[in-house]
């Protein structure tokens, strides 16, 4: 074994050299490559606006709010990562299940709807995402709203699991909607 074979060979100048950057094929230049990323960001805008937009509607037409700022944070997750496990129904639905539970057990046990107990109630949504294999963190401000805001769990609860089935169809719709788009969910369960 000589050092030849081990070391890189220097690259020498001039038209037989080899290039840095293979050529990209023809058709794939950085404007069709900057035109796919807009169009892209345009579906993502118009899927989650659209999703929002519908829970906004549905909250109008029941008289009750479904539209919280964690189902929001929850849209954007799922539609600019479709693919992560973070993004999958079973993590969306259950983590936020799981931070209403929280939330309700730590209204239960401190008697509090402060700062403190909300903060006491995130934390606990994120040990029980984490233990039960279904990261979310949007979860965990589920469990923020349900303290500060104290809804009548048997009304809270039925609305944010229509609300968090209703993000999951619409994840399911807008992946299919444009071609070439990444496929949701990856797995259902």
């Amino acid at each position: 074994m000589n050092a030849d074979s081990v070391l890189p060979r220097p690259r020498l100048p001039g038209p037989g050299a080899p290039r840095a950057d293979p050529p990209l094929p023809k058709g794939r230049g950085r404007r069709n490559s900057a035109w796919h990323g807009a169009v892209g960001t345009l579906h993502g805008v118009g899927a989650v606006t659209t999703v929002l937009l519908l829970l906004a509607a549905i909250g109008a037409v029941i008289g009750e709010p479904v539209l919280i700022p964690s189902l929001a944070a929850s849209a954007g997750v799922l539609h600019s990562t479709p693919t992560l496990p973070v993004a999958q129904p079973r993590s969306v639905v259950v983590a936020h299940l799981l931070g209403a539970g929280a939330g309700y057990l730590v209204l239960a046990l401190s008697q509090s709807s402060g700062p403190w107990s909300a903060a006491l109630a995130g934390g606990l949504t994120f040990a029980a995402t984490t233990l039960a294999r279904t990261p979310h963190s949007p979860a965990c401000a589920t469990a923020v709203v349900v303290v500060l805001q104290t809804p009548a769990a048997a009304r809270f609860v039925p609305l944010l699991l229509g609300a968090t089935v209703v993000l999951v169809l619409g994840g399911f719709a807008a992946s299919r909607v444009r071609r070439g788009a990444a496929r949701y969910p990856v797995r259902w369960w």
